[in-house]
């Protein structure tokens, strides 16, 4: 079974606090970032390869692919995912990849949502998903660094 220590949605993917902060905290030695437009972006790649934490390394699949290899991957690869919308994480372990937890870290505002925590803004689609998530049994937080308390996920449904 794949060492997945943590999956966070995040808009911004790899960042400087991805990097700083929720890396080391989880203790990740592998920063998989599963988004159907970056595995065939190179620059975006290459960009988020830079904010990047020098002991991880970074791989870049579509959610296909993260699907059908995750179970292939090694013992000793300590996996933090990192997705940009909580609809791929429905894919994902519907797919059969074994996600426990997700951390709602960063979902922006846009036309059509509707701010709900201090980073979080999500619609209906969102909403729909962290249903099926929480009926699927994944444990569900809203935090946006390691170091900050939870934040409560009942405001994703209101």
């Amino acid at each position: 079974m794949p060492n997945i220590l943590l999956t966070r949605i995040d808009s911004r993917l790899i960042h400087g606090q991805v990097a700083t902060q929720w890396c080391s905290s989880v203790g990740a030695n592998l920063i998989l970032v599963a988004n159907d437009q970056v595995a065939n972006d190179s620059f975006r790649q290459s960009l988020m390869d830079m904010s990047a934490p020098s002991y991880a390394q970074t791989r870049y699949f579509t959610i296909e692919k993260t699907i059908n290899v995750i179970h292939k991957a090694s013992e000793s690869q300590k996996i933090f995912i990192i997705v940009d919308n909580p609809a791929d994480v429905v894919k994902m372990v519907e797919g059969g990849v074994p996600i426990k937890k997700v951390n709602i870290g960063n979902m922006h505002m846009a036309e059509g949502k509707r701010q709900v925590a201090t980073v979080v803004a999500v619609d209906e689609t969102d909403v729909q998903a962290f249903r099926r998530l929480q009926q699927l049994g994944v444990e569900l937080e809203i935090r946006k660094v390691p170091s900050e308390s939870t934040e409560d996920i009942g405001k994703l449904f209101k």
